[in-house]
């Protein structure tokens, strides 16, 4: 819809690019952008933007040799028998400052008080969204990574897994 141009209210435009994505069109970069970001909390509050994802994000996660799924709903809706699911959080004033420092790396300018902002916003509008809000689901492990480097996070999130999969082997 940024790339056509098309109001992200405008929900017919909004259900038609859904059903177009390309999965091997995205760039990594792209979708890590806070325009992506705002946009996809936008559209995805209409219920036929999601139901035209679903089947494409369950097939993606289901395919050999596996996935690691982030999103907001993933542990909830896409992928709910998921043998680990792992509710990543972080405080907003903590995910401000290191999207500010990614996009200041990435050379531009940036507003720390709008990113909080727009962070708050899109909290606010996946948390209170009819369908498929944003909750951890009832069996995910939750990890704060509020005080942890990306190192730290990554062996917390592996750790977590490790301690998964031995206590579903019988071996914890």
């Amino acid at each position: 819809m940024i790339d056509a141009g098309a109001p992200l209210d405008d929900r017919n435009a909004a259900v038609a690019a859904a059903a177009a994505l390309d999965p091997a069109r995205f760039a990594e970069a792209t979708l890590k952008s806070q325009q992506v970001g705002e946009a996809a909390s936008i559209v995805s509050v209409i219920p036929e933007v999601r139901s035209a994802l679903l089947a494409m994000q369950r097939n993606f996660a289901a395919a050999a040799p596996g996935a690691v799924l982030d999103g907001r709903d993933i542990g909830t809706v896409i992928c709910p028998d998921a043998p680990v699911k792992i509710f990543v959080t972080a405080a907003p004033e903590e995910r401000a400052r290191r999207r500010a420092a990614e996009f200041t790396a990435a050379g531009l300018t940036v507003d720390p008080a709008a990113i909080l902002a727009d962070i708050r916003r899109r909290d606010e509008r996946d948390m209170g969204r009819a369908a498929a809000p944003l909750v951890q689901a009832r069996d995910a492990h939750l990890l704060d990574t509020t005080d942890l480097d990306v190192e730290g996070a990554l062996r917390a999130a592996i750790a977590i897994v490790e301690a998964a999969r031995a206590a579903a082997a019988g071996t914890s």
